[in-house]
């Protein structure tokens, strides 16, 4: 079972539910929620939801690894046999787009960079700038570039590393379909999905539980983060960060961290929208029926 929605919109709660009804086990397909070190920034389930269903791939990376959809897709095989091995149903669970295009359809498997290009690459960003090395890209990988932010350190810098050691533009390797990580099962596929207004009210509500939780203390033991890193893409951790140096007030870093998450979850609802519009899209706006909507459409 897979089950995907943007951020906020209840992908969490509706996993355990169906775990707990199907016997099942929840496997992350969340980028930012493979990091040990920010529980509460990216919203991981909490002790509570693990004690009542086993829960992979969920806190199991270091800030400081950098963690790819190639990983991922390792790590989530492994994930699938060993819950055949439990003899529970596999539930993935996220909002990565990525992530479900690797367990559905499959993804290249690009080489490994090299550590004397990636230190290379490096130098050269920081020479350059971000968009200084967006527009060296375009002029050598116009396809690639023109699918990338100009203000994307990770992603500008990992299209420049794949050019550099293969030769060959990020975006041709990514137009090659590996063999999908649930190749040959039946799918049962699933989009949350929630009115803009009352997402963006949810997304709203959660940062500011979040910095109840303690928010500010593990954005504050990122200090020093490298900023190319994917962990350095964690919604909030920059605000939080600009707040913690006395360059935002609080209600200001609130506010941007809030819009950022918002914005974010825009893109999420659009890639699904393209990607998956074959999915089952479920309303997730009344809490005590689509979980029971799922669970019937999977049986």
């Amino acid at each position: 079972m897979l089950i995907a929605g943007p951020t906020a919109s209840g992908k969490s709660h509706a996993a355990l539910a169906l775990a707990e009804a199907l016997d099942g086990v929840v496997i992350n397909a969340d980028s930012m929620q493979v990091y040990r070190e920010v529980r509460i920034l990216s919203a991981r389930p909490p002790d509570a939801d693990l004690a009542h269903a086993p829960h992979l791939l969920y806190g199991h990376v270091g800030v400081e690894e950098r963690y790819s959809v190639g990983r991922y897709q390792i790590d989530a095989a492994a994930a699938l046999a060993e819950a055949r091995t439990l003899g529970r149903l596999p539930i993935f669970v996220g909002g990565t787009g990525l992530y479900f295009a690797a367990l559905s359809d499959g993804l290249a498997e690009i080489p490994s960079v090299p550590a004397e290009i990636r230190a290379a690459a490096w130098t050269r960003l920081n020479a350059l700038g971000v968009a200084g090395l967006h527009a060296e890209l375009a002029a050598r990988d116009p396809a690639t570039a023109a699918g990338l932010r100009s203000t994307d350190p990770q992603r500008v810098l990992r299209a420049w590393e794949v050019l550099e050691s293969t030769g060959r533009p990020l975006i041709s390797w990514q137009k090659e379909a590996g063999t999908p990580v649930l190749a040959g099962l039946r799918l049962a596929r699933f989009v949350l999905d929630l009115d803009r207004f009352t997402l963006r009210e949810r997304i709203r509500l959660r940062f500011l539980t979040m910095l109840e939780e303690g928010a500010p203390a593990e954005a504050a033991a990122l200090k020093g983060l490298d900023p190319t890193l994917p962990a350095a893409k964690i919604l909030g951790l920059r605000q939080l960060a600009a707040l913690a140096a006395g360059e935002l007030g609080e209600e200001d870093a609130v506010t941007l961290a809030v819009t950022a998450t918002r914005q974010f979850a825009k893109r999420q609802v659009t890639w699904f929208r393209h990607r998956m519009a074959d999915w089952n899209w479920v309303p997730a706006d009344d809490a005590g029926n689509f979980v029971s909507t799922m669970r019937q459409k999977f049986i």
